[in-house]
């Protein structure tokens, strides 16, 4: 019998074959490649670097075929004044100062900002200390600067959050007509059960819970029920211990002259002297990954619900992958269920070193 609430979508297969996880949701926010050019999906970072959040940076900033139109910062990792001050460190080390990074939400929705049990050091950046931006923020606020770019191109910004949903959510609270207006989101968001990494290395601070989600769950709860189609990239496949580094990896990043490639050398020894793997450093890059070349990650969909009360499971994202009796009162989303780590580490690698 074939499971209601839970349908596999192999995104191996080419646009065009019957594969409806390959549906084209709008020819100018999908990436294609015609007559030796190529189309960049336009996409906003919503981000709290955060180490493997500024490595996202770096993949976002670098990839041709993303047009990174702006970064909004919010608390979560750190406070968002540290947040957005790590965000521009990271531009100007790459020379894009001139992509727009926002100020965000201090505080999550609607309860007070929990303490991380991990840490990113003392700067926030594994301790690679980087010079104090010069980059003015923007005058906007990041909550207007979603709306006002979603507007400005209708239907072609696909929105990464590899932080807390804060920004995203108060942006579609405020402005309730821009939800029919972006293309897609992705988010590094939830652990699912589907392996038992999802679980092993949980990442908030309940005993399943993903910090994304942990930090401002409410926040999680509107989007996730916005109608917006959304794909959670949770901890099932983000921190999966096969998204780690060679020996010759790590040794390709000590020896380049590319300031990004050695930001990312001392972020994995600053875990290793931890005691952590380096997967950590690039959690955050699944989802820009993703956003590249969605073939990275096989998802499924199901009906899942984000935890919001119980001081146990504050912060889960519960999937009803029942057979029978399914809650189908409870929003369908895109989940994350296997990632082909050595290409998402290939793509990554090539990006970092180029």
């Amino acid at each position: 019998m074939i499971r209601p609430a839970l349908h596999l979508k192999h995104h191996h297969r080419r646009p065009g074959s019957g594969d409806p996880g390959r549906r084209l949701l709008n020819t100018s926010a999908t990436v294609r490649k015609r007559c030796n050019f190529v189309i960049s999906k336009k996409i906003i970072l919503d981000c709290d670097p955060g180490m493997d959040d500024s490595m996202a940076i770096v993949m976002a900033a670098k990839a041709p075929q993303l047009e990174l139109l702006a970064v909004t910062a919010v608390n979560g990792n750190y406070p968002v004044d540290v947040t957005c001050v790590n965000a521009r460190k990271m531009l100007e080390l790459l020379g894009k100062a001139h992509i727009p990074v926002a100020r965000g939400m201090a505080n999550p929705m609607v309860r007070p900002c929990p303490s991380d049990p991990f840490t990113h050091g003392a700067d926030g950046q594994a301790e690679n200390f980087l010079p104090d931006p010069i980059t003015p923020l923007s005058p906007l606020h990041a909550v207007d600067l979603i709306i006002e770019t979603v507007k400005a191109h209708p239907h072609e910004v696909t929105i990464l959050c590899t932080g807390p949903m804060s920004n995203l959510a108060m942006a579609i609270t405020k402005a309730p007509e821009i939800k029919p207006l972006i293309a897609e989101v992705i988010a590094i968001s939830g652990a699912f059960g589907l392996n038992r990494y999802a679980f092993a290395n949980a990442t908030g601070d309940t005993p399943q819970s993903e910090w994304n989600v942990y930090v401002d769950p409410e926040a999680a709860k509107i989007v996730y029920e916005s109608g917006i189609k959304l794909v959670a990239l949770g901890l099932d496949v983000a921190t999966h211990f096969d998204v780690n580094f060679s020996e010759e990896d790590i040794e390709a990043f000590r020896t380049s002259s590319r300031p990004e490639a050695k930001f990312l050398h001392q972020a994995i020894s600053f875990v290793h002297n931890r005691g952590f793997e380096a997967y950590c450093t690039i959690i955050d890059c699944m989802a820009v990954g993703y956003a590249i070349d969605p073939t990275l990650v096989e998802t499924i969909s199901g009906h899942v619900g984000v935890e919001t009360e119980s001081v146990l499971c504050r912060g889960m994202t519960v999937l009803d992958g029942r057979h029978h009796h399914v809650w189908t009162h409870l929003p369908v989303i895109e989940i994350g269920a296997k990632a082909d780590c050595g290409r998402f580490l290939q793509l990554l690698k090539e990006l970092v070193l180029a």
